[in-house]
């Protein structure tokens, strides 16, 4: 019998069938000469080609496992699918856009694996190799969520916005995943924060999608996004 991943990367994938291969491909490259790990990926309902793509995938990459919902459900609910499947120690979220580099996945996991955090965040505003330029409101309501978020959790995050948060297996079995979309984000923050976790930061590289390019987050999720930080910092 095969021993558990180090690492599991939880991977939600809605429409992504132009980068989702280059993603895995990238992935198997960075990781598979370091660590024992998994890809979970999360078909959330496309109705485009990934889920032809995800069965060749699964054809030529022994480490990549997959699930599907029949219906789009959201990020925080494929996250939710892709955690109750996972066997690894230390497990990762990853988007399927190339907007994050799966390069920066070893800096990322190396304070969870020396024992000194028990989360990490990856943030797009401090270090990293390089940055794309674009959207000014987006990028400013990024940091006013920030830093509400900071206000009621007393972290000093950069980016809780962030893609790229890695976990202890034994933190997210401790927390109860309730939003489905990106709600996510501010959700899983306050929930670790009230488990006093030790938290790291690690800079990443960002190379962010235009909406032409395939963007999915609005406005709309921004709001959501304010309500999620009250809701699970005052009211739970």
């Amino acid at each position: 019998m095969a021993s558990a991943p180090t690492l599991s990367i939880l991977v939600p994938a809605l429409d992504e069938e132009r980068t989702l291969a280059a993603v895995v491909d990238e992935l198997v490259a960075r990781l598979r000469p370091a660590f024992p790990f998994e890809v979970i990926v999360v078909d959330d309902g496309s109705r485009d080609g990934t889920p032809k793509l995800v069965e060749e995938l699964r054809g030529r990459v022994p480490e990549l496992r997959a699930l599907r919902h029949p219906q789009p459900r959201g990020k925080g609910a494929a996250l939710r699918s892709a955690i109750a499947e996972a066997r690894g120690e230390v497990l990762v979220i990853q988007d399927a856009d190339l907007e994050y580099q799966p390069r920066d996945i070893p800096a990322l996991v190396q304070p969870i694996l020396d024992g000194r955090a028990d989360a990490v965040y990856g943030s797009r505003f401090t270090g990293g190799e390089s940055r794309r330029v674009l959207y000014f409101w987006h990028s400013l309501a990024n940091k006013l969520l920030t830093l509400l978020s900071n206000m009621l959790t007393d972290l000093n995050l950069t980016d809780m916005e962030v893609c790229y948060k890695v976990f202890r297996r034994s933190v997210l079995e401790r927390i109860r995943i309730e939003e489905d979309r990106f709600g996510f984000e501010p959700e899983i923050t306050a929930k670790v924060a009230k488990l006093g976790c030790r938290i790291f930061e690690v800079g990443i590289s960002y190379s962010g999608r235009t909406y032409d390019e395939g963007k999915k987050i609005g406005w709309r999720d921004g709001m959501r996004a304010v309500w999620c930080i009250l809701k699970y910092n005052l009211l739970r």
